[in-house]
């Protein structure tokens, strides 16, 4: 998660960058300034030189000397009829054309839009592909804590351990029922089991409703569809293919550790290795045994 918010502020800060880039472009085709002309002061300073000597003492302009002036001003502002450019009339811009030059300007914008924000969604996706993923959650091994802390943490809570970040039931398996087991349950189903312990996936294998523990039968019993399960998730009644899913379990060094990466299918119908019956009365209707 960490990693799609960092992908997202770079994918914001490209996109900022680029409006200002865009309007800084916009703003330099805008301004059409032209460096002042400099003629009308150079003849200012000619006029003054003529007035006034490098050796005389400057006085106020005759009449005639100002008519003389203006003469001059007039003669140098006439141009050559030869060398004088051609007046070209002024002529309105073609519609269609100042159209077609919008239209490209509009999908030259949209265009580069497009460009940034694949660009922001690829760099988002290869940092996410990057950034090291968090562990310990559902999808990895959890190491659930002590067995014999776990078996305390069962009892206290009526015979079923609900662990969420796992998406689990921890129930305990009777150490009677391992021959029976060992003739039905994987070695990964095993582990756990001799341990004194069975780690049972939350989902029905029905439809996928979350399966709840129902404390006055002793069973799991969903309410979606009424299938029906032992303390160990087999199947004793109801629409289900088979018993409750299960993780690959193992103990290492006294530590329950549950692979909820390994998703084990649970055991078909008819198998029932702990002999448990519904010890009081059903939360979701009678059993139908299949």
């Amino acid at each position: 998660m960490n990693g799609f918010w960092i992908a997202a502020i770079i994918f914001g800060i490209v996109l900022a960058a680029a409006f200002v880039l865009l309007g800084a472009a916009n703003r330099r085709q805008s301004s059409g300034a032209a460096p002042l002309s400099r003629e009308a002061a150079k003849r200012d300073k000619a006029a003054r030189k003529d007035r006034v000597g490098e050796d005389e003492v400057a006085r106020p302009p005759t009449g005639r000397e100002i008519e003389r002036l203006a003469v001059a001003d007039r003669s140098a502002a006439l141009v050559p009829a030869g060398d004088a450019p051609t007046p070209v009339a002024w002529v309105p811009p073609d519609a269609e054309e100042f159209d077609a030059t919008r239209r490209a300007f509009l999908n030259r914008s949209i265009v580069g839009l497009m460009i940034v924000g694949i660009s922001g969604f690829a760099a988002a996706a290869f940092t996410a592909f990057l950034w090291p993923t968090a562990s310990g959650g559902f999808g990895s091994k959890l190491r659930v804590g002590k067995v014999t802390d776990i078996k305390a943490e069962v009892e206290k809570n009526n015979g079923f351990l609900y662990k969420p970040e796992g998406r689990m039931w921890i129930t305990e398996f009777p150490a009677a029922a391992l021959p029976k087991a060992e003739q039905v349950y994987s070695p990964g189903e095993l582990a756990g089991m001799k341990a004194g312990l069975v780690a049972l996936y939350q989902k029905c294998p029905h439809l996928g409703c979350r399966v709840p523990s129902c404390n006055s039968s002793q069973w799991f019993e969903c309410p979606c569809h009424g299938s029906q399960y032992n303390k160990v998730g087999e199947k004793k009644g109801g629409p289900a293919p088979r018993g409750m899913d299960r993780f690959a379990m193992e103990v290492q060094g006294g530590t329950f550790v549950v692979d909820t990466g390994t998703v084990i299918d649970g055991p078909v119908i008819g198998t029932n290795t702990t002999g448990q019956e519904a010890e009081g009365p059903h939360c979701i209707g009678g059993s139908a045994e299949h």
